[in-house]
């Protein structure tokens, strides 16, 4: 893709970027060329700002390492070893990695994330479609992905998780934000968020659901330990709990909001070692079943 003074003042550019453009690059030039210079000059915002103003390419880059300061590509990524770089690594297709990804700042991808390694960025995590890690994903701000999330480790977040698909974590899932999920959530160990969990189908946690607000699910909830929170606890269906199930003070647990009544000793159980006090709605059965509720 050629790019014109017309073609990139139509976008409003700040005035600095422009003026490099026209001094630099003579007003004109390959798209993933310009790109490439502004990373040489050390203009990664500017780089970004063209990301987002033309769009992805079909392009695809392969090379067996990325060791440098920033890299801003327009269309896919294929690294065979691995990517370090001290701010941003970001792509308007895909990234592939054979071994880890670990940025100063941002990750970004305008599809998919997949590393054979862990994904450690000091900024934000975003991709558009699935996250795959071989190992863990971790961001030091906010994680989002358009599709699934896997990783065989923790998947955390320094502020919060919002996902689409699925959540499936080998470990913990842990935000210190809110954690919000379209579909459901499996991990190993605990799911645990600074604010409010919402879950659009269910959670099965091998330790602890933990939430400094509300937890909320369509489904229901198994939890290896406690389902804990400082606010309302809210099931569709059933909770299960090989500890206890506590609300904070003043709110109330909720299980079977999106059963029938004459399904409710079935689909509505409530699971613990001891009935919780601010059992608002659900079936209580102690702690003598089993079922997945998630």
């Amino acid at each position: 893709m050629q790019l014109t003074k017309k073609f990139v003042k139509a976008k409003n550019p700040c005035t600095s970027g422009y003026r490099w453009f026209l001094r630099d690059q003579n007003g004109q030039g390959d798209y993933q060329a310009i790109l490439d210079a502004l990373i040489a000059d050390n203009r990664v915002d500017d780089a970004c700002w063209l990301l987002d103003q033309f769009g992805p390419t079909d392009a695809v880059l392969t090379v067996d390492f990325i060791d440098a300061n920033a890299l801003v590509f327009a269309g896919t990524l294929i690294v065979r070893q691995g990517i370090a770089v001290d701010t941003v690594v970001r792509a308007g297709g895909s990234i592939r990695s054979g071994g880890g990804i670990k940025a100063g700042t941002d990750i970004v991808a305008g599809a998919g994330i997949d590393a054979k390694g862990s994904i450690i960025s000091g900024g934000c995590i975003r991709a558009d479609d699935d996250v795959r890690a071989g190992w863990g994903i971790e961001a030091s701000s906010r994680f989002e992905c358009g599709g699934n999330v896997r990783a065989e480790w923790d998947v955390s977040a320094g502020q919060g998780i919002a996902v689409t698909g699925d959540i499936r974590a080998g470990q913990s899932v842990v935000a210190g934000g809110s954690i919000k999920c379209e579909q459901g959530i499996k991990a190993g160990g605990r799911v645990q968020a600074e604010h409010d969990i919402w879950v659009a189908r269910g959670i099965q946690a091998g330790d602890s659901i933990v939430a400094g607000n509300h937890i909320e699910t369509g489904w229901g909830m198994q939890s290896g330990c406690d389902i804990v929170a400082d606010g309302a606890i809210k099931a569709g269906e059933g909770l299960a709990a090989e500890g206890r199930i506590a609300p904070g003070s003043g709110h109330g647990v909720y299980a079977g909001l999106r059963v029938r009544l004459d399904a409710w000793a079935d689909a509505a159980r409530v699971m613990a070692q001891a009935k919780p006090e601010q059992l608002i709605s659900g079936y209580w059965c102690g702690t003598d079943a089993q079922a997945s509720s998630a």
